[in-house]
């Protein structure tokens, strides 16, 4: 199976182009999402992180508290380390199950920390949703509320616009129209139908 990585700075509309894709008939694997579920009430993921940190990062409901997990690793490298080790390989390993399961022409793996998280190697092809910082920095101030020094603090945490660029296959400049973007997906689309085809 042909696998396409879709990742982009944050506000750079990966969301709307993976949906783009999937009016195509083209599976979409959220990694997002398959890490959110990895840790959902009752995993053996979150066991193994209540037993490391302790109960007071399990919420009264049974699920965790992300918002402490995140202070917990945050400014703690080994805990972190840790914690990408246990998460990791059950995420990647549900990828996996998943790209099999496809029934699609190939499939897109939405990874928004793909050259953070080293998992270039999961994908046949990279393909970058690109947007100026400015449009980035507007984008999530008007989507999420929140100010420029928070939305600064995040794309300083990701990696360079310059890096993302110069590790791409295939590059969708997302700062004009709609219909620009359609037509952009619809290119590609053939590009990785052929692709997939030849193998």
């Amino acid at each position: 199976m042909f696998k396409v990585g879709l990742t982009g700075g944050i506000g750079s509309g990966k969301s709307t182009v993976s949906n783009l894709f999937r009016l195509k008939n083209i599976d979409v694997i959220d990694a997002d999402k398959i890490a959110r579920d990895v840790v959902a009430k009752g995993s053996q993921a979150l066991k193994e992180i209540e037993d490391r940190f302790g109960s007071d990062l399990i919420l009264d409901s049974g699920e965790l508290n992300r918002e402490k997990l995140k202070v917990q690793v945050f400014n703690n490298s080994s805990d972190l380390n840790w914690l990408n080790q246990c998460l990791h390989p059950k995420i990647r390993a549900i990828i996996e199950t998943k790209v099999q399961s496809s029934k699609s022409h190939y499939v897109i793996l939405d990874i928004p920390l793909l050259f953070e998280n080293k998992l270039e190697g999961l994908v046949d092809r990279i393909l970058v949703v690109d947007v100026p910082e400015a449009i980035q920095q507007q984008r999530v101030m008007d989507r999420d509320g929140c100010n420029r020094e928070l939305v600064e603090s995040i794309i300083k945490k990701q990696v360079s616009r310059d890096y993302r660029l110069s590790h791409a296959d295939d590059i969708i400049d997302n700062s004009h129209s709609l219909d620009n973007l359609k037509k952009a997906v619809s290119t590609l689309h053939q590009k990785y139908r052929v692709l997939s085809e030849n193998g």
